[in-house]
């Protein structure tokens, strides 16, 4: 996995991830859609400590700074 993710686009995930994961665990989501959006978040965790998005791969798509 070639990285394809720069370092702006891992910050906004985990921002986003991160009020999920408050607006989660402070009961303003729940039920159904909140366990979507946690799990959500643990995507955009995940893929921001690897620095690969597989949506980004099939249509070539990379955030990262050229050398």
């Amino acid at each position: 996995m070639k990285a394809n993710m720069g370092s702006m686009d891992k910050t906004i995930r985990i921002v986003i991830a991160v009020i999920i994961a408050a607006l989660y665990f402070t009961g303003t989501i729940s039920g159904t859609l909140g366990i979507v959006l946690l799990v959500l978040a643990a995507v955009f965790l995940l893929t921001s400590f690897i620095s690969f998005c597989p949506l980004y791969a099939p249509f070539g798509i990379t955030t990262c700074k050229k050398n």
